[in-house]
């Protein structure tokens, strides 16, 4: 699990392999993720959009980018969090991700941008 605090909102990230939806031999590689937002501010804040930088292995990048996560733009209230799934798949057995969501702190309409630390997307027979 890797985890990052920017601006008092805490990410944290953890990874699984997905064997029973990847498919080596094309070149499809699934990857779940479960993502922890933590509020360690003082104040209500609203997840308004993400931005993901996908690395493969090949060297190719991807970019994602669009309003909120899994459909919603959640409010996490101050010592409160809001946890999700999603996926991701790459054409090799390893690659990554990073990016960022913006925030906005509802009781004076700031936005801020909070940074979603990288983490790895490896299959676990290449850890051996």
């Amino acid at each position: 699990m890797v985890t990052a605090i920017t601006q008092g909102v805490k990410i944290s990230v953890e990874t699984i392999y997905q064997d029973e939806h990847s498919n080596p031999a094309n070149e499809h590689y699934m990857f779940a993720y479960r993502i922890e937002i933590e509020n360690l501010s003082d104040y209500a804040i609203q997840l308004m959009r993400r931005q993901w930088f996908i690395f493969d292995s090949n060297g190719s990048v991807r970019e994602v980018e669009g309003e909120g996560v899994v459909g919603v733009q959640p409010i996490i209230e101050p010592g409160k969090n809001y946890s999700y799934v999603s996926g991701c798949n790459l054409k090799t057995d390893i690659g990554s991700m990073r990016g960022h969501y913006s925030m906005n702190r509802l009781v004076d309409e700031t936005s801020f941008e909070v940074d979603i630390p990288e983490f790895q997307l490896i299959v676990p027979y290449k850890l051996n």
